[in-house]
């Protein structure tokens, strides 16, 4: 059985950070796509960074230069570290992960809530 359980969200002001974590199991991490996605309340749930099998990452161009996505195969965990917030990040995030054979994620966690104040 597949779970994806995500941790590390909070409230952080403006210009702070937040780190992260996806614990993934049931699944080879390893040639897995992992993947982070938000969703802002009224707003169509969003691709923020994406860590490919080979180690290759990808980026929405709103977190470009200030989100870092990263894993530890040997922990099956993937993070997401968050620098210079800003309130247009609010939102909850998701953990997703993606096997080859799929277009689409075929695994989802269950969110952390991210808030960032003014």
């Amino acid at each position: 059985q597949v779970q994806l359980v995500e941790s590390g969200g909070g409230l952080v002001q403006a210009g702070g950070s937040l780190r992260l974590s996806c614990a993934a199991s049931g699944i080879i991490f390893r040639i897995t796509t992992m993947s982070w996605y938000r969703q802002a309340p009224g707003k169509q749930r969003e691709l923020v960074a994406s860590i490919f099998s080979g180690g290759t990452t990808n980026y929405a161009d709103s977190v470009k230069g200030r989100f870092t996505i990263s894993r530890d195969v040997a922990k099956n965990t993937v993070y997401l570290q968050m620098n210079g917030l800003k309130p247009e990040d609010t939102a909850v995030y998701y953990c997703a992960a993606r096997n080859a054979a799929s277009i689409r994620p075929n695994y989802w966690g269950q969110g952390t809530q991210v808030t960032v104040s003014s």
